[in-house]
């Protein structure tokens, strides 16, 4: 498997990670060459400084972690983290929207968020865990419509992460159209080689050291 480290998100999302954790955090990223850290959006300028001169890239969620929030907040929020050094973006979808069959607000709320980012990469979270598979194909099928980089399976801070089942269903949706992240619950190599061999192209986790180096972790499920 070419380059492990090159798959993985480092994420630290807490609501108690503090200035020096995400300090920590980079200098993790940097050590050991991971793709990106995912942080919260409050800490997109202290990442940016601390990755400067490193080829790690800063991602920033955005309504984070429900998705509920108005179209506008989210644009907002957006907007504010490109500023502030993020170069890819983590949103969550409406998942009431969906649900409602209010697709063009699904759709629209993507959309917007995607404007302010042309040339940056935005990933959609589905949050697997809250739908069915015929919803799992319809919000991947809006979110790659919608312009979404990336489809992603989780929070983390929903009832469960990422699952084979469902990464083989977003898989069979995205084709060529998008790639596909998976998150929560990955805290080992085997289970990252797993997700990567069914053609995963990010890995979202909090444990990333863990699967690079085979070395137990005990951190908490992202």
């Amino acid at each position: 498997m070419e380059n492990l480290s090159q798959y993985i998100d480092h994420t630290l999302l807490s609501a108690t990670a503090t200035s020096d954790a995400i300090k920590q955090l980079c200098e993790e990223a940097k050590t050991y060459q991971f793709h990106a850290v995912c942080v919260n959006s409050c800490y997109a300028s202290l990442a940016n400084e601390q990755l400067k001169n490193s080829q790690v890239k800063v991602c920033c969620v955005v309504g984070f972690p429900l998705g509920a929030m108005s179209t506008e907040a989210k644009v907002a929020e957006t907007k504010q983290a490109i500023l502030d050094g993020a170069e890819e973006i983590d949103m969550v979808i409406n998942l009431g929207y969906l649900k409602s069959k209010n697709f063009d607000d699904v759709w629209t709320d993507i959309e917007e968020v995607k404007k302010c980012i042309p040339n940056g990469t935005l990933k959609v979270i589905l949050e697997t865990c809250y739908l069915d598979d015929i919803e799992i194909i319809k919000a991947s099928e809006l979110a790659i419509q919608s312009g979404a980089d990336y489809i992603k399976t989780s929070t983390g801070f929903g009832t469960s992460g990422a699952t084979i089942h469902v990464v083989k269903i977003m898989k069979s949706v995205a084709q060529d159209y998008a790639k596909v992240k998976a998150s929560g619950g990955i805290k080992d190599y085997e289970t990252a080689k797993e997700y990567i061999n069914l053609g995963v192209e990010r890995i979202g986790t909090s444990s990333g050291i863990a699967i690079v180096t085979g070395i137990s972790s005990s951190n908490k499920t992202y």
